[in-house]
């Protein structure tokens, strides 16, 4: 027990710099385009890619957070997951909602 009792915080400290360590190489890593994010995103919102404008973007960890706008003057902000090296460049489907609103990132549309 004694053991456990001098182990245990150096192994925390460990965990937390791996997790960061996780966290940093991802978001340096992302390979997102612009393109290949309009694409993406009008496919969940159900635009063509040439009909969406990217207004923002800003990479955190595995999670690239975007804002668009449409043609027909809606907006809309998404989460797109993926598209680093830790994802092997693969994506999740986008989670898109109404700008102003909460994206419900739950899995299945629940």
């Amino acid at each position: 027990m004694k053991m456990w009792k001098m182990m245990w915080k150096p192994a925390l400290v460990l965990l937390v710099l791996q997790a960061a360590a996780c966290s940093s190489i991802a978001q340096k890593t992302n390979n997102l385009s612009d393109d290949k994010i309009k694409s993406q995103t009008g496919g969940a919102l159900g635009y063509m890619p040439e009909d969406l404008t990217l207004v923002s973007r800003r990479t955190e960890g595995t999670n690239t957070y975007v804002a668009l706008k449409a043609k027909d003057g809606k907006e809309f902000n998404c989460i797109v997951n993926g598209g680093n090296l830790l994802s092997m460049g693969m994506t999740n489907p986008p989670v898109c909602s109404p700008k102003g609103q909460p994206v419900k990132a739950a899995p299945f549309g629940q």
